[in-house]
């Protein structure tokens, strides 16, 4: 099975549609699969929900996809950095689901398992719990989230073998192997592409039975708050 694609936009054809659902990886600002973004921004696709610990800044990552109005939807535990999802969002433009951060890295995995929904503590007695099933459990209350199961996932990693055997780097390990596994189709960006065989199979992070295609390209290195200090 061929899975190394030459650009984003090849490893992309066929799966795009108005609408659908995607999961995206990313932390901050690291991890961010952001050839395959601008793939989606120059194809159009619009009407999307995205699910994702945060939506990059106005100018990187999916910020560039709030800029041009292809989100309909976000599914997110934080967006202080986005000034443009912040008007998006108070004109009532822009939907947000706002997710406690570890609920939204479960819900990706659950999805990814084949699990329709958890009861979970978090968020009890908050806005988070509004409209959602209660249970009592041991003598405490818990709420049901369901899983995430998107139509597509996007991630970056560090490192991938030719079968899609990956490696994330230091907190691009967050959200990229569960986002990763709750698409039904998962395309991989990759900074080095290298041989079977030459990974240490306990450093892998993402076996490659997840990803069904993947691309390797150069990369932006952001520093999502600088800060400095005279000399």
């Amino acid at each position: 099975m061929k899975k190394v694609y030459g650009t984003a936009a090849e490893a992309l054809d066929g799966l795009l549609f108005d609408g659908m659902t995607i999961a995206a990886g990313g932390f901050g600002l690291c991890g961010i699969p952001e050839l395959l973004i601008d793939a989606i921004r120059a194809a159009g696709t619009k009407d999307l929900t995205i699910a994702s610990n945060n939506a990059g800044v106005d100018d990187f990552g999916l910020g560039v996809l709030l800029k041009t109005r292809q989100v309909r939807k976000m599914m997110s535990s934080y967006v202080g950095e986005n000034a443009e999802f912040m008007r998006q969002y108070l004109s009532g433009e822009l939907e947000l689901e706002f997710n406690p951060q570890g609920t939204l890295a479960e819900r990706m995995r659950a999805g990814g398992a084949g699990i329709p929904g958890f009861y979970t503590r978090t968020g009890v007695g908050t806005q988070i719990a509004e409209g959602k099933e209660h249970k009592e459990f041991g003598g405490e209350t818990f709420i049901l989230e369901r899983g995430i199961m998107a139509d597509l996932s996007i991630v970056k990693a560090w490192k991938a073998d030719t079968t899609g055997n990956a490696i994330f780097r230091k907190t691009a390990r967050n959200f990229n192997p569960p986002a990763a596994k709750c698409g039904k189709f998962c395309v991989l960006e990759v900074e080095e592409i290298v041989e079977p065989g030459t990974l240490d199979p306990d450093h892998v992070h993402l076996p490659g039975i997840y990803v069904h295609r993947m691309i390797q390209g150069e990369h932006e290195k952001r520093i999502e708050q600088r800060t400095t200090r005279a000399a």
